[in-house]
């Protein structure tokens, strides 16, 4: 008997509970394993997810934005309009394609009339000012066929559009125009400055941009989704960029610093942009120039 006042168990059961112990112990390490397993498996599933995040992070920010087509009748990043001396219409071209260098407009065939090339951004109030001062007048030498005017939209003041990019949806939107009813582009232009908003302002929203482009005349349908889907917004960018960048053809100037940039047969205008006086002056000296010169 032993001191405790307990027998001991017999020596058989002695051996089963041994046994039975180290079965236990074995099942407790062969948890512990398993768990070790899926600890170490979860941790490299970690590390992988990590290294496929980076990776994926990598990947997103080193891809470019897709290159866009540009739109019909734009093919030099300007629509160029003129007339038959009673009828405006526009020179066509098929689109720009992605990543093409933009097709300069041969001004040669263009020796008796003030060919005017405008640079613009439709939240620009100095734009709407050139605009307001000049448009009947250019309207009227166009009309008549005594000009004619290539007008190249780009966006340079998204900034202060209050977070809605309205200069690059106002440039689409004249985009979608050339593209669809290039005939009523000139009137699309006028009522666009007409109907200018302020800078730090959120702009003309999609439906008011429709709208001024049906009351201009513009009848097709499919203005209004191109405007939406704002389909030329890829082109507007490039073709901002390239007139940023330069070179400018055509042209005394390597590349457009701001809005408005006019050109008279090349000849960049370097006086008042509310001065109509002073406008037709220049726009009659470089016609001049120009027929004296045979070009």
């Amino acid at each position: 008997m032993s001191t405790s006042g307990q027998s001991r168990p017999p020596k058989k059961d002695r051996r089963e509970e041994a046994r039975e112990h180290a079965r236990l112990m074995r099942a407790e390490q062969v948890k512990r394993d398993k768990r070790r397993r899926l600890f170490l498996r979860g941790g490299i599933g970690i590390g992988l997810l990590a290294v496929v995040a980076i990776v994926a992070l990598v990947i997103v920010n080193n891809v470019t934005a897709p290159a866009a087509q540009g739109p019909a009748n734009m093919a030099s990043d300007g629509i160029l309009l003129g007339s038959d001396g009673t009828t405006v219409s526009a020179a066509t071209s098929p689109p720009l394609a992605a990543d093409a260098d933009p097709v300069a407009t041969d001004q040669t065939a263009l020796t008796d009339t003030a060919n005017i090339v405008m640079y613009v951004d439709y939240l620009c109030p100095s734009c709407g000012a050139f605009e307001t001062t000049n448009s009947e007048q250019i309207t009227s030498w166009v009309t008549a066929g005594n000009a004619t005017v290539e007008i190249h939209p780009i966006s340079i003041l998204d900034r202060l559009s209050s977070g809605t990019n309205y200069s690059t949806r106002a440039a689409n939107a004249a985009a979608c125009v050339a593209e669809y009813d290039p005939n009523n582009f000139l009137a699309f232009n006028s009522a666009m400055f007409a109907d200018q908003p302020a800078e730090n302002s959120t702009g003309l929203p999609d439906a008011e941009l429709t709208a001024l482009a049906q009351g201009a005349g513009v009848a097709s349908t499919d203005v209004a989704s191109c405007i939406t889907d704002q389909t030329f917004a890829g082109w507007v960018e490039a073709a901002t960029r390239r007139a940023l960048d330069g070179p400018i053809p055509n042209s005394d100037i390597e590349q457009v610093k701001g809005t408005p940039t006019v050109l008279v047969n090349g000849v960049s205008y370097p006086d008042s942009i509310t001065d109509a006086a002073a406008f037709e002056a220049f726009v009659t000296a470089q016609t001049t120039a120009a027929a004296g010169s045979g070009k």
